[in-house]
This record gives C-alpha cells, sequence and structure tokens, in this order.
C-alpha cells in the first residue's frame, strides 16, 4: 500500500505527546513490558525506552502475534503510547487498537504515512493527531481515512455483519472487514482451518477479550487448533503456580476451548497428525508457525494477529490479501550463504535469526545451502528464530523448500554472510553469564517427538549435574507418543523434566526455576525472547552444547570449531 499524505489505519481522540522514533521494528510482545511500556528486548536498540503516553513511529512491527494483546493491555492499563504511525505496512498493533475501539471504547490512533511524510515527522520533538493532521513543529500533514466501499463482500459476509449468526461473530466479521481494508483487500477468501494464538496469558487483557467473546456466545465454523498455553493445564497446581496466575491462565484456555478450539496447546501445529497441504488457505496466528507453514509446506496464510485469529475462526473468512496471494510470495532479497564447513545443528536457528535480521521488511531466498538436508525440525528451528527479527511471514531456500525455484523479484538485492557473520550471532547470544548454567531450555518451539529421541540419546548413561535444571517443553500429543515408546522415561531418568502445553515464550515461575541465573539453550528464538521475558542471562549452543551444560552445569567458553 503506497499514501500520499497519510491514511488513518485506525481512528482514535485527538492524541498529543513527544514524538518517539523507534529506528528499528519491534516485537510488542517479548519486547515491551505490558505493565508499564518500557522496551525490554535486550537486542533491540532503544532497550528501556518507555513508549507511555508518546507519539511512538516506527518502520512496522515484527516478531509474535501477541502483540496485538500487549498494546490492547497497555490501551486498558493506561501506559499505551498517545498514537503510533507507521511507514510500512503493519497489522498487529493495528488490530490490537482497532479492539481497543470496537470492543472497549478505548480509541488509539493508528497511522499510515507515506516515506517522505513520516521522515518529516520524525524529525519533530512532540506531535499532535488532530482530525483530518497531524501537526508537529509547524509541520502539517494531511489524514485520509480509510473507506470500505471498494471491498467486494458477499451476500453470506454481509449476512454475518447483520447479525444472522449473533452478536459475536457479527463483532468478528466487522473486525475482519476493517483490516480488510486496512490491508487494501479487494475481498475476503475462505480459510480451511484456523490456529489461536490468543491463548497465551500474555496479559489480563487476552482473558478479558476472551471471555467476553465466549460470553456472546462465539463459536468457531472451521477446525480450530490451539497454541501453547501459559501452565500445564493438568498439573499447575501441583507444581505450585499461584492461583492469581494458574487461574486466569486456565480460564483462558477453557474459554477458547467452550468456544470450539480443539486444546491441542501448542505452538507447532505443522507436527500435529494432519498438517496443512500445499496452497491450502489457512488462518494461523503463532509467528513461528505462520513462517514453517508458508515457507515448508507451502500452505498459505497471513501472519495474523491474535484476536483477529479468532474473529476468522468465528466467520471462516479471512481478507484476501498478502501472502494469500502469489504475487508477494516473491523473493526481494537474495541472501547468498557462504556455508561453514562441518556445521552443526547451531546453523539453522543462528542463520534463521540473521536472515530476519538482513531481511526485516520483505521476504528473502536463501542460496548456498543447497547441500545441506535441514530436518524438519531443524527448519523448525530456522524459521522460528526468523520471526523473531523479521516481520515478513515466509521464505524461501533454494533447493530446499517447496517454491524456491524462480521465486525472485527482478529488482531483488543481494547480500553476502558467512562464518564471522555466524560468529558475531554466537557471541550476541552468549555476551551473557559467566559460563555457569543453573537451567537447560529445550522447547522454544515445542520439542517434538524425534527431538526428545535425540535428546535421550545424548543423555545416555548421564545424568543432570545437580545444581542445573533441565527443562523440556513439547505439546500433548509427542508427550504421549514419547511416554507410549519410552523416550520420555529415559529422559526422566536423567532428571529431565518433561511439561507439557505450556514453552518457554509463556513459562512463568515456579516451573521456571525462581533461583536459576543463566539459562542455556538451542532456541534461537528463546536466545532472543529469553533475556527480556525472564530477566536471567541467556547462553546458546547446539544440542550437544547443551547436553554437556546440563551434565556439567558450565556452558562452553569459546566459540564451536566450525566457527573458529
Amino acid at each position: 500500500m503506497s499514501v500520499a499524505g497519510g491514511e488513518i489505519l485506525v481512528p482514535g481522540t485527538a492524541g498529543s505527546g513527544p514524538a518517539l522514533v523507534l529506528t528499528a521494528p519491534i516485537s510488542f510482545w517479548g519486547g515491551v513490558d505490558p505493565a508499564s511500556g518500557r522496551v525490554i528486548d535486550t537486542h533491540h536498540p532503544m532497550c528501556g525506552e518507555m513508549l507511555a503516553g508518546k507519539v511512538v513511529l516506527m518502520p512496522t512491527s515484527r516478531g509474535s502475534c501477541t502483540g496485538s494483546g500487549v498494546l490492547l493491555e497497555l490501551v486498558l492499563n493506561g501506559h499505551a503510547p498517545a498514537a503510533l504511525v507507521f511507514r510500512g505496512e503493519e497489522d498487529i498493533l493495528t488490530l490490537g487498537a482497532l479492539i481497543a475501539g470496537r470492543m472497549f471504547d478505548r480509541p488509539l490512533p493508528v497511522l499510515h504515512l507515506s516515506a517522505d511524510d513520516y521522515d518529516r515527522l520524525a524529525g519533530a520533538t512532540f506531535a499532535r493527531i488532530a482530525p483530518g493532521a497531524v501537526q508537529a513543529d509547524g509541520l502539517g500533514i494531511a489524514l485520509t481515512p480509510l473507506e470500505p466501499g471498494a471491498l467486494d463482500l458477499t451476500a453470506a459476509d454481509r449476512a454475518f455483519l447483520d447479525g444472522a449468526h449473533g452478536p459475536a461473530a457479527a463483532l468478528a466479521m466487522e473486525v475482519t472487514v476493517a483490516m480488510a481494508v486496512a490491508q487494501g483487500a479487494a475481498r475476503l477468501t475462505d480459510v480451511t482451518r484456523a490456529h489461536i494464538d490468543g491463548c497465551i496469558y500474555a496479559s489480563p487483557a487476552n482473558l478479558t477479550f476472551a471471555e467476553r467473546m465466549a460470553g456472546m456466545g462465539a463459536r468457531v465454523r472451521v477446525p480450530t487448533t490451539m497454541n501453547a498455553i501459559s501452565v500445564d493445564y493438568a498439573h499447575w497446581r501441583r507444581q505450585g503456580v499461584p492461583a492469581a496466575f494458574g487461574g486466569p491462565a486456565a480460564r483462558l484456555a477453557d474459554a477458547y476451548v467452550r468456544m470450539g478450539a480443539r486444546p491441542t496447546f501448542t505452538c507447532a501445529p505443522y507436527t500435529l497428525e494432519d498438517p496443512p497441504s500445499r496452497d491450502e488457505p489457512i488462518a494461523w496466528a503463532e509467528s513461528n508457525a505462520v513462517v514453517y507453514a508458508n515457507s515448508v509446506l507451502g500452505a498459505r496464510t497471513v501472519k495474523h494477529p491474535d484476536f483477529l485469529d479468532l474473529c476468522i475462526a468465528l466467520t471462516g473468512r479471512a481478507p484476501l490479501s498478502g501472502v494469500y496471494l502469489d504475487a508477494p510470495r516473491t523473493a526481494r532479497r537474495v541472501i547468498a550463504v557462504d556455508l561453514p564447513q562441518g556445521h552443526d545443528d547451531a546453523l539453522w536457528p543462528m542463520l534463521g535469526w540473521l536472515a530476519g535480521r538482513l531481511s526485516p521488511d520483505r521476504i528473502p531466498l536463501l542460496t548456498g545451502l543447497e547441500a545441506t538436508r535441514p530436518t524438519p525440525d531443524d527448519l523448525k528451528a530456522f524459521c522460528a528464530a526468523f520471526a523473531t527479527t523479521s516481520a515478513a511471514p515466509m521464505l524461501h531456500i533454494a533447493g530446499i523448500t517447496p517454491e524456491a525455484a524462480g521465486t525472485v523479484a527482478p529488482d531483488a538485492d543481494t547480500v553476502r554472510v558467512g562464518a564471522a557473520d555466524l560468529a558475531a550471532v554466537w557471541r550476541g547470544f552468549n555476551a551473557a553469564g559467566d559460563g555457569e548454567v543453573d537451567l537447560v531450555a529445550f522447547g522454544s518451539p515445542h520439542f517434538s517427538l524425534a527431538e526428545c529421541r535425540a535428546l535421550a540419546e545424548r543423555l545416555a548413561g548421564h545424568r543432570r549435574h545437580s545444581g542445573t535444571t533441565a527443562i523440556v517443553t513439547l505439546a500433548r500429543h509427542a508427550e504421549a507418543a514419547g511416554r507410549r515408546d519410552g523416550t520420555i522415561a529415559a529422559l526422566e531418568a536423567a532428571g529431565v523434566t518433561v511439561v507439557p502445553d505450556l514453552c518457554w515464550c509463556s513459562i512463568s515461575e515456579p516451573v521456571f526455576p525462581p533461583s536459576a541465573r543463566t539459562v542455556m539453550t538451542n532456541s534461537g528464538k528463546y536466545a532472543h525472547y529469553g533475556p527480556g521475558l525472564s530477566g536471567r542471562s541467556v547462553r546458546f549452543g547446539s544440542l550437544a552444547d547443551c547436553v554437556a551444560a546440563a551434565v556439567s552445569g558450565k556452558a562452553p567458553a569459546t566459540l564451536p570449531d566450525w566457527l573458529s
């Protein structure tokens, strides 16, 4: 979408405040404290800045779909920005602001400016959102409201809007239509299934939204799976989780189950028994799952924000925009990889994280990996790490992913990466801590059965260090299979704690050991988000490195041999 001047993506009451320019995109979930509005992403150049009460300019958002819930919580608790101003396309925070206005009568202005006007406003110290204009330091930028008239709705769509399927479905269609207009969609499209990300108890706002929709009689119309939740549903009381947290987290899961969603409780829905097929139109939230579905499976889904995931599940209709269409799936940047010899499994999360940094706002094609044979779990780790640093909903890997051939746009540019770049990522992931490891974190995203077996094999004949806790988070279906074949018993015999339903992005004390100060992980996603979410130092390494840390209580002190 290109604009001359500015467009009002979400109308709001006139707001004003100091202008704050975020020099890089940010994920509000894991990057912004939902209680205060402070930037907590330790990898972000503006970590520590307060967003509350400011007119916040940023190129776009990135990362987690749960950012919409974080923004809604900030609006409801009075710590939201005064307004949000974007230069590029943005859905996640836009949706959060839309829900704040439509469901809670707490409007927050969201604007999209042309590149030139964005740059002009970025030089201001104070900005005011007035009716029809942004005013700042003698500057005036005209604003135009979005008009829904160009959207071609079917009779069935209009029946939803008219309340034929109840008030919850009417609201869901209203929100879906508003997002379709903001995205420039010409019409809506059917989807075959949905995946709910908003079941993570990231803040009280998630529960408020879900229980209000359930109370309005909401019921999903397409098969709908659920993301990891914030507690081990069956055991959180026994684990000592405080009722003040465990109760609302369980109620949130219950609300979505009442609306007809399956309690799959996994952030890796592509590991379920019936993954989507190529070109299948689906509606998934959870950033790693979206990137994996588009890139590895060849299915089609926009990275839907939390709350919009439910709206689409209630109607079976999504805006026909973005990577639902052919042209937007084209690669606009080539990342040429000089592959280090002798690499191990740590290559994939590090390279995914780096690829996202190098392609924060566009789909890349990676070359130079054609001779590798990544497993599905390698690609899972790659996609999850990529999704933390890029807003793009997919990527291509030449010779590996199904749509890579002939996918490069004529105007695509090329960047090269090699061992030195990956070594810099390793150093960045391992900058904190003194080498002592109190906790080893496996399962971000959820460990598959194959990963559990690989971990059990490496631990055979060993037991974790007495001062180091090792925890695997995984989906219910993987745990059940692992208990049937003895894998979970082998892990538990080695001193590993196995926890279903929740994941590292939603874990809380005391399941997360309160005494732990340094965490080791083989996940690029958790190496990125972990410091801000947990307040602990985080170290990173391969699966073998993490096993060695679990057994010895110490992290490797030097680069792996293949990067030295």
